[in-house]
Formats: structure tokens, sequence, C-alpha cells
């Protein structure tokens, strides 16, 4: 996040004063520290193509990589935030399919320096000769793209994964096609498993559209629960928390997530009178469709809408992982509600059960993050990857 959210009210001035993701801070730069304490901790780094060049972004990973000694991920995002596109010098976003253009002219620039510019056998290291690399197995890449031009030699030595593992987020047509040819893990948005399903299957066939396996995508898909020793429990807890929350904040969050300044609306609507009017736009219409009952105001729709979850005993959430499974989900991308609260009670509570029902790893595999992901299919991307086949 490159800006604050500002579509409420044209402002962000809700979001400073609840606090609503803002302050943001760089985590990346916890990533070496956190690799120097753990073994098998992979690391996603998100960030936004418009950020950095692909000159200086390629470096970046490539230290994370031998830092982490192949552990680190790279989730590939395209802002949707006029902020950032103002912030990082662009004068305002472009429309999203430029956007996607720019991702493949972007990817296909880091890909050439991670899988081109060194060969697997350019480090010789030879302490008689006095020899670190052959200069004839070290390229320059030549890159002329219509948004960026790279000339290389890459800066670093191939790192373990050569290419971070690659995740991906967009569910549009032209996101699902980029995610076919480039993501290695994708995330979807889904509220249900039976929603999930098909949006499973279009990636494994956008991957298989590009050449590459079906399976050569693992799919994810954010959960958040609250766990309790009983169900009412588990219930009364929710509800303490989303008590916490205010309106005015989730209307500013929802606000840029929905595309819809919710101040032109008085949050204190009941959802049923929001109904029965006509012309409404077809945003604000799906989301009056998800309100429990008419009475419910907009405000509390949106404070429910804003704050999904699952409320309940280990083995009620063990029931819904598994639910997900079943629709052809890989994993789950745990959220918070209270941190670090949210992660220990799921890790004391909710993976022993997990485990004992077999929907949970008992240990690590070996290897880089890729090799865990995909166990027995090397460091690198697979041959059948757009990359590799370029660089081959």
């Amino acid at each position: 996040m490159i800006a604050p959210y500002a579509r409420y009210r044209g402002s962000r001035d809700s979001t400073v004063h609840e606090g609503m993701q803002f302050p943001t801070l760089d985590f990346s730069l916890l990533i070496p520290l956190l690799a120097h304490h753990t073994e098998h901790l992979g690391f996603a780094y998100t960030q936004n193509i418009l950020q950095e060049p692909p000159y200086a972004f390629a470096r970046r990973m490539s230290t994370l990589d031998h830092l982490t000694q192949g552990r680190v991920a790279w989730n590939v995002v395209n802002s949707f935030l006029p902020g950032a596109g103002r912030n990082l010098g662009y004068g305002g976003l472009p429309d999203h399919d430029e956007l996607y253009e720019r991702a493949q002219d972007y990817l296909s620039a880091v890909c050439k320096l991670w899988e081109w510019s060194w060969d697997d056998d350019a480090v010789v290291k030879d302490k008689v000769t006095r020899q670190f690399a052959d200069p004839a197995k070290v390229h320059e890449v030549k890159h002329r793209g219509p948004y960026y031009q790279v000339d290389g030699p890459h800066l670093c030595e191939p790192s373990p994964q050569g290419t971070p593992l690659l995740f991906q987020a967009g569910q549009s047509a032209v996101g699902r096609k980029f995610a076919g040819r480039h993501a290695e893990a994708v995330f979807i948005g889904s509220q249900s498993p039976e929603n999930a399903a098909p949006l499973v299957s279009g990636f494994r066939h956008a991957a298989q559209a590009a050449g590459r396996h079906p399976r050569s995508i693992k799919v994810f898909v954010p959960r958040t629960y609250v766990v309790g020793s009983t169900e009412s429990e588990a219930k009364r807890r929710d509800a303490d928390l989303l008590e916490r929350q205010t309106i005015e904040g989730n209307l500013a969050r929802m606000s840029v997530f929905l595309d819809r300044d919710f101040a032109e609306d008085d949050p204190a609507t009941p959802v049923g009178e929001l109904r029965r009017r006509k012309n409404l736009p077809s945003e604000l219409r799906t989301l009056l469709d998800a309100g429990e009952r008419d009475e419910q105001t907009l405000g509390e729709l949106i404070l429910r809408i804003g704050n999904r979850r699952l409320a309940g005993t280990p083995d009620q959430i063990a029931e819904d992982v598994a639910r997900w499974q079943a629709a052809g989900v890989d994993g789950i991308n745990l959220q918070y509600v209270v941190l670090p609260t949210s992660f220990a009670e799921f890790v004391d509570h909710v993976c022993p059960v997990l485990r004992d029902q077999g929907l949970m790893q008992r240990e690590y595999t070996g290897g880089t993050l890729r090799e865990k992901f995909f166990p027995g299919a090397g460091p690198r991307l697979p041959e059948d990857h757009p990359a590799r086949r370029r660089a081959g």
C-alpha cells in the first residue's frame, strides 16, 4: 500500500483518524532478521510493479533469496489506489488493462535477469587462479519492452531459486490470463467453497492454456477465525471484537474495495428501505443482497461484511478448512483479528486438530520455498514456465 485510503468523503481524514491500515511500514526489512531465526518459514513479499525499476528490484529479490537460502516469494501486484500512482510519480494510475501490460513487461524484464543473465556454471570461485566468475557466461539481457528497457547483466550471482516463488491475486479475465502465464500461487477472494470451485478451475485452465501443467498453480483463500472452546464462547468473543470496530473506519475501507463513496449513503438507513429503492448502482445492490435482516442498517451491514469470519471451536474450524480443500483450494491465507493473539490461538488449538485429520503437514520438507510448495520439482522454475522456456 503506497497511499492511504481516500475514497470515503473524498478524503483520507477518516483513514487517519481511525488508524485504518494507516500508517503502513515496509516489512520487507524484517525478512533477513526473521530468516536468521527460522529454518523453514517462507516470506512472501508484496511489491507493486510501479514502485521500483525492474533492474533494482531484481537485485533486491536476489539478495533476499540469498539471505533466506531460497525462502522468498514475490506477490506481484498492481495498485488500485490512485494516490499510489501520484506518489510514485505517474500523476495517477494507468487503467486496469494497461497496468497488466506494464506488469507483463516488468515480469519479462526481471525474469530475464534472474533466468538468462548468468549461466548455471558461471561462478568459478577458483582460489588458485583467483577467478570468481567466467565473463563469457555472464550475459546482458537487452530487454526492450513497451515500458521498460534493461541491458544488464544482473548484478547478483544465481540465487538458490533464481526467480523467487511467484504469487498473484488478480481475478479479472486479464488477471487470470496473467496468473496462468506467470503465477505459482494465487489468492482468491471467494466467500464460500461453492464459489471458489469454478475460480480454481479457471486458474488451472489458464495455466494449461499458457503451456504449463494445470497443477503448477497453488490456490489460497483468505480466512479469518475466532476460536472458542465452545461455539457460544467463540460467538461471544466475535461479538466483543466486532464492538471494538467502528462503522466509520469500515466505511473508509470498504469505500475503496467496493469503489463507492459510502458518504453518499446514510449509514443509519435500514437495508430493507434501500432494497426497495429503484436505480441502485449494481455494486450497492450486490452489497444489500448480503444483508441478513431488513432492519439491519447499512452501516451495520458494512461493518459485518468488512469483518467476515468464522467463530467456532477448533473442530468446526477444521471442518471449514476441509470444505475449502474439497473445493480444490490448496491452502488458507490466515488473517488475524488481534495480533498476535489470533495466530497464537490458531497454532495452539486448531493446528493439532488439522494435523490429526490430515489437513496439515506434521513436519516440513527440506529445500527452498518452491520445493516446499512443489515437492520433487527442484528449486528453480519448472521447464514449462514461460520464463524458463525463453531462457532455454
